[in-house]
């Protein structure tokens, strides 16, 4: 297993190296708009060659430990086996858009050749992992997940968190719509969630991306609303560290990771979605601030946000992404009888079946000021690149 699993990944490797190549050619000739396919699908194959190397390192960390039992073999040969048929026949980016590696004019019969891609994901090892999962009924997770002690009892302690405060009020919350209740908040705080990949000198455990995705995890076990609420501060956060000024991250991050500011991300726009680099929302300098208008859409949980990170179009005849900015912009808390109680801010919620907790809000800003000093960086124009 380990040997096959170091072939699968020494075989994508060199694929992606082949593809990469070939993408720089098309961007050097052409330009880089024409070819937003090629260079979106080939971020999507560098994912997948890096979760084969995480699923390699996985196994070979178990191996080692003699904790490589069955389950967890049959779980690494499904998963690499679908990864490595998905690099032949297509990665679907999106349910709409599939990125064919073929289609660069490459040779993919070392991938086929892979042991794994034929006998990985098949109907037999998927059949033995269901029987085997069926004997365990009742556990959370199945098969030994490879965290080290720390992480561990983080996810024990998320656990026993969800069993106790969640699971047994989460369907009436979602039921009436409510929003999380604020004391589980200040209990997800003290239990470090809005801190957990934060350097130790602002105020955080730093500790490595997989504590979020182990905590996130945990949390969306009992309500998906709570499992969420520590990707807000993880955005603003990793915004703030990667572009923010010195003065920036010691005035912003130590709030967020005790939770005295809780932070929601505002970039979408009707009629643009995720399309960032087509937003329209306006940002001019007026003295000491900006002056934001324009609309976003599909944003979580804005009312009882006490920061947006907001993105905007601050250098009007720079096209796409280079006229883009990103502020930290303050604002006060709201309530249902008065969502948004600033001037030059308004808007409206869109009520979901599904996602609820922390509420989606269309919105509305005129005239909304932002201090100078809360432009990320301090350089407009570098929206994207923070």
């Amino acid at each position: 297993m380990i040997e096959a699993l170091g072939a699968a990944v020494e075989a994508t490797e060199r694929v992606f190296e082949k593809a990469k190549l070939a993408v720089s050619i098309l961007v050097q000739t052409d330009a880089f708009d024409h070819h937003q396919h090629e260079a979106h699908g080939l971020a999507w194959l560098a994912t997948y060659v890096d979760t084969l190397k995480a699923l390699a390192s996985y196994a070979t960390k178990l191996s080692a430990q003699n904790k490589f039992g069955e389950i967890e073999q049959l779980l690494v040969k499904i998963a690499c086996g679908e990864y490595l048929q998905q690099v032949v026949g297509g990665i679907p980016m999106n349910q709409t858009e599939i990125f064919r590696v073929e289609n660069l004019g490459l040779d993919l019969k070392a991938i086929r050749a892979c042991a794994l891609y034929a006998k990985g994901n098949t109907r037999e090892t998927r059949a033995a992992l269901i029987d085997l999962m069926q004997e365990q009924q009742g556990e959370l997770t199945f098969g030994n997940c490879g965290l080290d002690d720390t992480i561990n009892d983080m996810r024990v302690t998320m656990q026993r968190f969800v069993a106790a405060k969640v699971t047994p009020h989460a369907h009436r919350w979602h039921l009436e719509n409510s929003y999380v209740p604020m004391e589980i908040i200040e209990e997800l705080s003290e239990l470090g969630v809005f801190a957990l990949t934060l350097p130790e000198d602002f105020g955080g455990l730093g500790l490595p991306k997989e504590a979020m995705c182990v905590v996130s995890e945990e949390l969306s076990r009992g309500w998906i609303a709570v499992g969420s609420l520590g990707t807000r501060a993880e955005i603003a956060c990793e915004l703030i560290l990667c572009g923010g000024t010195e003065a920036q991250k010691t005035k912003w991050l130590p709030k967020i990771a005790t939770g005295e500011i809780l932070s929601t991300a505002v970039f979408t726009e009707p009629d643009t979605g995720s399309d960032l680099g087509s937003l329209k929302t306006r940002a001019v300098k007026a003295g000491d601030a900006y002056k934001v208008t324009g609309n976003k859409t599909w944003i979580t949980h804005p009312v009882r946000a006490d920061l947006m990170t907001l993105l905007v179009r601050s250098i009007p005849e720079e096209k796409g992404y280079k006229g883009l900015s990103m502020f930290l912009a303050e604002k006060p808390r709201g309530s249902d009888a008065n969502p948004f109680p600033a001037k030059g801010m308004s808007g409206s919620e869109i009520e979901v079946l599904g996602y609820r907790g922390m509420k989606e809000f269309e919105i509305r800003f005129e005239d909304f000021e932002v201090k100078a000093e809360n432009l990320l960086g301090g350089v407009e124009g570098q929206g994207l690149s923070n």
